[in-house]
């Protein structure tokens, strides 16, 4: 089952000046986190049930770095809260859609998260989230 909006990805350039500006509106962060892995730094800003997840990349391959060099900053994904990862990739599967992970992978904060390709989504990077609450 889908459950929430559990984040929504917000590429940006320096991670310091975007915390600056989220925090001028009134918001908080909470967590920052490196994800060697996904050479990517996050900032996590809890807003009611959802978060909001500023991204850095931290090297010039990073995906979060190519995605800025070729779109600017700006939303990057949207992330949905799912009951079981591994079953809605399944199905997703099974229905045609266009998978970037067939199988989970560990993201910021230990969730279990797999993407879905954008061209099978109306253009929109969709990520699916399950984590352990």
């Amino acid at each position: 089952m889908i459950g929430r909006i559990d984040h929504v990805g917000i590429a940006v350039k320096n991670l310091e000046e975007a915390i600056r500006v989220w925090e001028g509106l009134g918001l908080k962060v909470e967590e920052i986190e490196e994800v060697p892995d996904q050479k990517v730094r996050t900032a996590v800003i809890h807003v009611g049930e959802s978060r909001i997840e500023l991204l850095e990349g931290t090297s010039e391959d990073s995906p979060i770095s190519k995605f800025i060099a070729k779109r600017g900053e700006g939303i990057h994904h949207i992330a949905l809260g799912v009951d079981n990862i591994e079953e809605h990739l399944r199905k997703l599967k099974e229905a045609g859609y266009r998978l970037i992970d067939e199988k989970p992978r560990v993201g910021a904060g230990g969730a279990k998260i797999a993407f879905v390709h954008p061209k099978s989504v109306t253009g929109v990077l969709l990520e699916l989230c399950e984590r352990e609450e």
